[in-house]
């Protein structure tokens, strides 16, 4: 009988101690996440932003009837790779 009460006393302090646990950890990791989750939206935000104006300045060349020829990666104007 006594040894029955020390298991099921041990079981419950176990199954508090972990729950105390998970909530302290939970706490942190989401403390943690925070302050990367906002760096990377304001990264994002700028990336909008310079899209936008990338867009922006397109359709107005566009519309201005002086269509640019965009840079191929490496390559000239006229849309030519280098040779090497």
């Amino acid at each position: 009988m006594v040894v029955m009460i020390f298991l099921i006393g041990l079981l419950l302090g176990v199954l508090g101690g972990g729950a105390l646990c998970v909530r302290y950890l939970r706490q942190e990791i989401a403390a943690d996440v925070g302050p990367r989750l906002r760096q990377v939206q304001m990264q994002l935000d700028k990336l909008d932003t310079e899209i936008n104006l990338v867009l922006a300045t397109r359709l107005a060349d566009l519309s201005r009837g002086n269509p640019q020829v965009p840079l191929s990666p490496g390559g000239d104007r006229d849309g030519s790779w280098p040779t090497t």
